[in-house]
């Protein structure tokens, strides 16, 4: 069996940027037309049961996961546009583990959730194109770590993607579906 850490950080702990780099943002923004249809394929013929097995022990079940990723799509790309258009705002957090709790995350189909990761994905992309290097820099103040620049923001989007659809992939490669 795979070692706690590799169950909990299969592409790796994220690490915070310490400079912005455009070669990194124009790589992560060519990462978001993909990330969809890869969330799709990793949850493609699961059943309820496989959906409501959780990727670690103590970890969330793979539907949570995709609710989660959905949420989390949302909330990154509500911070992105309020970095943009207000003055160092400041934003709310959210109790991600009490929000995958709820019954729209813990029982609910994928599918609705699917969708919005898709639609929330293609309209960051399509942001994020049209940006001058300049405003990655702005940033937005989050409760608990403080001030956030949005080239931040976005390499930790970006890893959030890759790190929960590879909790998805891998627990179906450990257990043969």
């Amino acid at each position: 069996m795979e070692n706690e850490e590799n169950l909990r950080y299969p592409v790796g702990a994220f690490e915070k940027p310490s400079a912005l780099d455009m070669e990194e943002i124009r790589r992560w923004i060519g990462e978001l037309p993909a990330a969809p249809e890869n969330l799709r394929l990793a949850v493609r013929d699961l059943s309820d049961e496989q959906l409501d097995t959780p990727y670690r022990p103590g970890g969330w079940t793979a539907r949570q996961v995709v609710h989660h990723m959905a949420d989390a799509l949302m909330q990154q790309y509500t911070r992105f546009k309020l970095g943009l258009t207000e003055n160092e705002p400041t934003i709310a957090a959210f109790e991600e583990d009490e929000w995958a709790k709820l019954p729209d995350s813990a029982r609910f189909p994928v599918d609705s959730s699917l969708l919005v990761f898709e639609g929330v994905a293609v309209r960051l992309e399509a942001l994020l194109r049209t940006l001058d290097a300049s405003v990655y820099e702005r940033k937005f103040i989050h409760p608990a770590n403080g001030p956030t620049k949005l080239y931040e923001l976005f390499a930790y989007a970006a890893w959030h993607i890759r790190h929960h659809t590879a909790h998805i992939t891998s627990l179906r490669q450990r257990n043969g579906w």
